[in-house]
C-alpha cells in the first residue's frame, strides 16, 4: 500500500480505479451542500471547507497524504493548509483551481470581473437547471471548434451541479469572489504540481494556475493546450490527466 490519498472533489477528479490500481489508497469527499454530503444552510466559507477536510483527515487518521483538488476545491485544498499545516501531507496536486485569486482586484488586476459572480447567482436562483446546461458549453469548452467534449460530458456536469443545494450554490459564488489565498500558499511547504488549461473559460489560467505555480516554491505546472476547465472529464485531457498525478505521486 502506497500513501494515503485524498481527492478533494466528490467529481472524478482522479478515477478512483487508477489510484487503487497504482498502490495507493484514494478517498473521495463531498464539500458541504453538495453531492452526498449534508445541505446545511451556513457555513460556505473556506475555513468551514477546510475545517470540514481536517475533521476528514484526522477522523480517518490519515497521514502522508497528497490532496488532489479542483476549482474552489483548490481554495479549500490551501487554506487546509493556511490554518492546518502540513504535518500530514506529502504534495498537493492543485487543478484548474482559483488559487490565488478570482475576482478583479487591486493586487489582481485582470481577475474575474464582479458581474460575472452576480450572474451566476442569478442564474442559480432563477432557472438553476437551465443555467447548468448552458454553462456546461463553457465548463467544458465545448463552444469552440474542434472541441473533443462529449454530451455525456455536458449530462454528467448538468448531473454533478443539480445534486449542489441552492443555499451553497449562492454562497459559495460569494466565497470563491470574495476569498483569496495568498497567505495560504504561502505556506506550501510540499511538492506540489499545478495543472491547468489554456482555455479555461471559467477559472481563467493567466490569473490562477500561472501566478499559483510562480507563487509555491519549486511548483511543477503542466498547460494543457487547449484544455477546459473540465480537463478531468474530457476525453483526451482526461487520460492525460490521469497519467499525470500518478506519475507526480510516484515521486
Amino acid at each position: 500500500m502506497g500513501h494515503n490519498g485524498i481527492i478533494a472533489e466528490g467529481s472524478p477528479t482522479v478515477r478512483g480505479g487508477r489510484v487503487a490500481d497504482a498502490g495507493f489508497r484514494g478517498v473521495a469527499h463531498d464539500r458541504r451542500g453538495h453531492g452526498r454530503s449534508s445541505k446545511p444552510y451556513d457555513g460556505y466559507d473556506f475555513d468551514h471547507f477546510a475545517d470540514d477536510l481536517d475533521d476528514l483527515v484526522t477522523g480517518l487518521d490519515l497521514r502522508d497524504v497528497t490532496l488532489v483538488a479542483h476549482s474552489m476545491g483548490g481554495g479549500e485544498l490551501a487554506r487546509y493548509i493556511g490554518r492546518h499545516g502540513t504535518d500530514r501531507v506529502r504534495s498537493a496536486v492543485l487543478l484548474s483551481a482559483i488559487t490565488p485569486a478570482m475576482a478583479v482586484s487591486d493586487r489582481n488586476p485582470n481577475g474575474v470581473p464582479q458581474k460575472v459572480f452576480d450572474d451566476i447567482k442569478r442564474g442559480i436562483l432563477e432557472e438553476r437547471s437551465q443555467f447548468w446546461k448552458d454553462t456546461s458549453e463553457g465548463f467544458l469548452s465545448a463552444n469552440g471548434s474542434g472541441t473533443r467534449a462529449t454530451q455525456g460530458n455536458k449530462d454528467a456536469f448538468w448531473s454533478w451541479a443539480m445534486q449542489e443545494c441552492i443555499e451553497a450554490g449562492v454562497k459559495c459564488v460569494d466565497a470563491f469572489a470574495g476569498d483569496v489565498f495568498y497567505d495560504d500558499l504561502a505556506e506550501f511547504d510540499v511538492p506540489t504540481l499545478v495543472v491547468h488549461g489554456d482555455d479555461d473559460q471559467v477559472v481563467p489560467f493567466e490569473t490562477t494556475g500561472k501566478v499559483a505555480a510562480e507563487f509555491v516554491a519549486d511548483a511543477e505546472l503542466k498547460v494543457y493546450e487547449g484544455g477546459s476547465h473540465g480537463i478531468f472529464t474530457v476525453p483526451g485531457d482526461k487520460e492525460r490527466f490521469n497519467k499525470d498525478p500518478l506519475e507526480f505521486l510516484k515521486k
